[in-house]
C-alpha cells in the first residue's frame, strides 16, 4: 500500500511538473537570460572595436601628421566610449542605456570621420597593415550591427512577456526584480540622407 502510494505521489509530481513547465513558469527567467546573453555579445563586439582603434591610429598617425584634430578626436571618443560603465543594471536603467549608447555612437562618428580623411592619404590607402586593420574594422561594424539587432530580438521577447498575460502575472508572484529591458534606437539625424559633395 505505501509503495503504491508513493508511485502515486510520483506520478502528480511529475504530472504537476510537466504542466507548470507548460504554462510557461519558466519563459521569463529563460528570456532573461537570453537577453543577458545577447547585451553581453554587444559589448563583447563593441570591446573588440575599442581594441582595434589603437592600432588604427597608430597606422594612420604615420601618414597624416596634419590630421591630428582627427585623431585626437577618434581617441578621446574612444577614452568616453570605454569609461562608461556597464553591468547588468545598464540594461534596465533608460538614462545609463543612453549614456552608452550615446558614447558608442560618438565614437562611431568619430572612426567615420577619420576613414573619411584616410582618403586624402594615396599611399595609406595602399598599406597592408592599413588595409587589414579597415577590413577587421568593418567586419567588426557589421558584427555590432548584427549583436545589437539579436540583441533587439530578444529583449522584445522578454518584454513582450513582463508585458501579456500569463507571464505578466507570473512575474508579479514568482519574478518581482524583473524590469523591462532597453533597446538600441536609431542614432539622431539617422533618418535624413547623408549630404554628398564633390
Amino acid at each position: 500500500m505505501a509503495a503504491a502510494s508513493g508511485i502515486r505521489i510520483g506520478l502528480l509530481a511529475g504530472l504537476l511538473s510537466l504542466v507548470l513547465a507548460g504554462c510557461g513558469i519558466n519563459n521569463v527567467p529563460t528570456l532573461q537570460e537570453r537577453a543577458n546573453a545577447a547585451w553581453g555579445e554587444v559589448q563583447n563586439q563593441y570591446q573588440r572595436r575599442a581594441d582595434l582603434i589603437p592600432n588604427l591610429v597608430e597606422t594612420v598617425k604615420g601618414y597624416a601628421q596634419q590630421e591630428r584634430e582627427v585623431l585626437t578626436e577618434v581617441t578621446e571618443a574612444r577614452a568616453k566610449a570605454a569609461s562608461v560603465k556597464v553591468d547588468a543594471s545598464t540594461i534596465t536603467d533608460p538614462a545609463k542605456f543612453k549614456e552608452f549608447q550615446d558614447a558608442q555612437n560618438q565614437l562611431s562618428g568619430a572612426l567615420g570621420r577619420l576613414l573619411v580623411t584616410v582618403e586624402r592619404y594615396p599611399d595609406l590607402k595602399s598599406n597592408q597593415n592599413f588595409l587589414a586593420l579597415q577590413s577587421q574594422l568593418e567586419g567588426t561594424e557589421n558584427r555590432i550591427a548584427v549583436a545589437r539587432r539579436d540583441y533587439i530580438q530578444t529583449v522584445q521577447a522578454y518584454n513582450t512577456e513582463l508585458r501579456t498575460i500569463p507571464g505578466r502575472w507570473i512575474a508579479a508572484i514568482l519574478y518581482p526584480d524583473a524590469k523591462p529591458m532597453e533597446v538600441f534606437t536609431a542614432t539622431q539625424g539617422s533618418d535624413r540622407p547623408p549630404q554628398v559633395k564633390f
